[in-house]
């Protein structure tokens, strides 16, 4: 897509003295897999020059910053000070703006929610200028609607967001092998710890099917060595061809991932950054899936249907020939997230990432998007690049309420999909 790129670096240059012919969006990152931060001839106002830290309370963790600031400067700003983020997905180079935009969840979310349940307040500007102190008891329903609004109500300048006090970058990790969804929904009903994810193995059937580790996290308790940690080095140095990442090599690959913890159980402490990072210490790893990239699904069931929706799911994988080797799975808590448009609900949460394989590769999330939409659930937007709009608006049935908080100067690729106005194979 083809848009003009319009670099922010202070939060009174917006509105543009000059404002864009076109529809603008304003992105961080855009670390979103699929077309939420993509506008075709529009203007992308990039916020990742509002990195300043403007106050932080030691007394009370709250943390004011601008929205181009990363999680990963939060991180290295606060780990030393004893604090850690609320809530944090599976990288950290994404900007507290895209984080409420997408209203993003972690590990956790089970007893934190989402990481809108830790901001307590933001600046809003829309492209006329107008400002709106959003808060939770002022001008909620603006900050129901920029929670989760995929960055389509206006700017966010600034936030505030509570983090949690830690003694030491440990995590006191515990793993257990699993074989079966059955095993899996086991040990997540008995899971007492904050954070809790599985990785699961999308090829193996027989009696291998839906294999996995469950993984188990707290930070620890032992006070220990608080620093920011170093800078990636590691690489992934060119694009795999693609005849590198088949069904063969995914195979091989998983079973020694599942393998490589060889007791059944496993306890052991562990530094934040592997566990709540693991593809971040590895620049441009995306390269893994060659030059066509990758797609994504994510999606969530409800606890009635999700035992038997899951496991078509993962039969639909395994007969596609395609596979998986980034997949996760785990529950979401019964915490109501406060954006009107957010992802999360309680149920079985599950994330892939597929090579691109032509029409193969479409098929297959076409395939899965249908058995989510039969089993009740819905599917993430800030992951998501081929929803159809009759799936969206059955996945979001109060998207056109939320329409109407969407800045009248802005738009999106993503929103031209969902509402119709694009097609999906465009």
């Amino acid at each position: 897509m083809q848009a003009e790129v319009v670099p922010l670096h202070w939060t009174a240059d917006y509105p543009l003295a000059k404002p864009p012919a076109a529809k603008q969006l304003v992105v961080g990152a855009g670390r979103s897999y699929g077309d939420v931060c993509l506008l075709e001839n529009g203007t992308l106002i990039q916020t990742l020059g509002m990195d300043r830290l403007l106050h932080f309370d030691r007394e009370t963790g709250v943390l004011r910053c601008e929205a181009g600031v990363t999680l990963a400067q939060i991180l290295d700003f606060a780990v030393p000070r004893g604090f850690f983020l609320p809530v944090t997905p599976g990288t950290k180079y994404v900007t507290v703006g895209g984080a409420i935009a997408n209203d993003i969840h972690g590990k956790n979310h089970h007893v934190a929610g989402t990481f809108g349940h830790h901001v307590l307040q933001f600046e809003l500007v829309r492209s006329d200028g107008n400002r709106i102190l959003c808060s939770p008891t002022v001008n909620a329903s603006w900050f129901a609607a920029t929670i989760g609004g995929m960055g389509l109500t206006g700017m966010i300048a600034w936030a505030e967001v509570k983090l949690r006090p830690i003694v030491s970058r440990q995590i006191d990790y515990h793993g257990e092998k699993f074989v079966g969804i059955d095993e899996f929904l086991t040990l997540s009903r008995n899971a007492k710890a904050e954070y809790t994810v599985a990785w699961i193995d999308c090829v193996a059937t027989g009696k291998n099917f839906a294999r996995g580790i469950f993984m188990q996290g707290e930070h620890t308790k032992e006070p220990g060595e608080l620093k920011k940690s170093p800078q990636p080095w590691l690489s992934f140095p060119f694009d795999l061809p693609a005849v590198a990442l088949n069904r063969f090599s995914m195979a091989a690959f998983n079973t020694v991932y599942y393998h490589k913890q060889f007791p059944k159980q496993k306890t052991a402490k562990v530094d934040y950054e592997p566990f709540f990072y693991p593809l971040d210490s590895v620049l441009h790893w995306n390269r893994m899936y060659g030059k066509n990239g990758l797609l994504q699904f994510q999606n969530v069931l409800p606890h009635a249907s999700g035992r038997e929706g899951m496991i078509e799911i993962l039969k639909a994988i395994t007969r596609s020939g395609l596979a998986s080797f980034l997949a996760v799975i785990k529950f979401f808590g019964d915490i109501p997230s406060l954006g009107m448009m957010s992802f999360p609900q309680p149920g079985i949460m599950l994330a892939l990432d597929f090579p691109i394989r032509e029409e193969v590769s479409f098929d297959l999330l076409e395939r899965l998007a249908k058995i989510t939409l039969e089993h009740g659930g819905r599917m993430y937007s800030a992951k998501d690049a081929r929803m159809t709009a009759a799936q969206y608006q059955t996945f979001y049935p109060q998207w056109q309420e939320f329409a109407r908080y969407i800045d009248p100067g802005f738009d999106s690729a993503f929103w031209q999909r969902v509402t119709g106005r694009r097609p999906i194979d465009e």
